[in-house]
């Protein structure tokens, strides 16, 4: 029974880090979506700022979301950075036919996994 408990725990902890890490994006992409409009910013800033916003993302949700989990914490901050990166993926490629993977896609699956084991280490 403890096992079937601990499982839940961790599967909880993963679903509820994923999405803090997407709300994380949502709010900062809205705030740079203004910045990018109402000020002199260059487009060029677009990437940069994306890989930015997308590993702090998945950072505050692995540290949030594998805050109580006693052990295996950075396999799970892994996978939250993971699962955060393939459900983008699979998002793109739905709604873009000339979706394909590449230089950029592998550096966004690095920070995935950084991002998530980072966000589980930062802490005591």
């Amino acid at each position: 029974m403890e096992v079937l408990e601990t499982n839940h725990n961790h599967l909880f902890s993963i679903i509820k880090g994923t999405l803090i890490a997407f709300f994380v994006t949502i709010i900062a992409l809205m705030f740079f979506s203004i910045l990018l409009v109402y000020t002199e910013l260059s487009e060029e800033t677009i990437k940069p700022v994306i890989t930015t916003i997308t590993g702090i993302s998945i950072l505050i949700g692995s540290s949030i979301g594998t805050k109580k989990l006693k052990k295996n914490g950075l396999i799970n901050g892994a996978i939250i950075g993971i699962l955060y990166i393939l459900i983008i993926y699979i998002i793109s490629s739905i709604f873009n036919s000339n979706f394909a993977i590449n230089l950029m896609s592998l550096i966004m699956i690095g920070i995935g996994l950084i991002g998530g084991i980072l966000g589980r280490n930062n802490r005591s």
